[in-house]
């Protein structure tokens, strides 16, 4: 293989199509628009326009609303908790509060108002748990474990009270 012989690989270039270049061309003339008429002109946008008829979203009543003041928690279960204990990320002798989660990189961002311990697992050894939240059976296995855990938020959000 030579250096004139190097070519681009089938298909990897786009040749634009060229309009408007006689009717042998199969694009000539209107170019592929059609005949006059709004969709033939530059510059139109209509998306959602039915014609003069009443659109769709209009006529779909409106649903719900979004409440700009929910607290969004991050959600960690009992067994994820274990395995950063395991790995070393978590030190079980200390207090685990929110900042501890984040330093682990269990939470990530700002996004979330604090941390939410979820049941799922098992729990062997006695912790010392700040949290935000957290669900009753969460709070059950902590302490029959031998540990103990403090719900900071006292919101109805928590379904189980420290």
């Amino acid at each position: 293989m030579n250096l004139n012989e190097l070519r681009d690989n089938e298909g990897s270039r786009y040749h634009k199509k060229r309009l408007g270049r006689g009717i042998g061309s199969g694009k000539g003339k209107t170019s592929g628009k059609g005949v006059k008429g709004q969709l033939a002109r530059s510059g139109v946008s209509i998306n959602g326009f039915e014609g003069g008829q009443l659109p769709l979203y209009r006529r779909l009543p409106k649903r719900g609303f979004k409440n700009i003041f929910r607290k969004l928690y991050a959600e960690i279960n009992i067994e994820t908790l274990v395995k950063a204990i395991e790995m070393g990320k978590l030190n079980p002798s200390l207090t685990i509060n929110e900042e501890a989660f984040r330093t682990a990189g269990m939470i990530k961002g700002r996004k979330y108002s604090g941390v939410r311990l979820l049941s799922k697992g098992e729990l062997t050894q006695a912790l010392t748990l700040e949290v935000s939240g957290a669900s009753v059976k969460a709070v059950e296995t902590v302490r029959n474990a031998g540990g103990s855990i403090t719900l900071l938020s006292t919101s109805e959000d928590n379904s189980a009270d420290a």
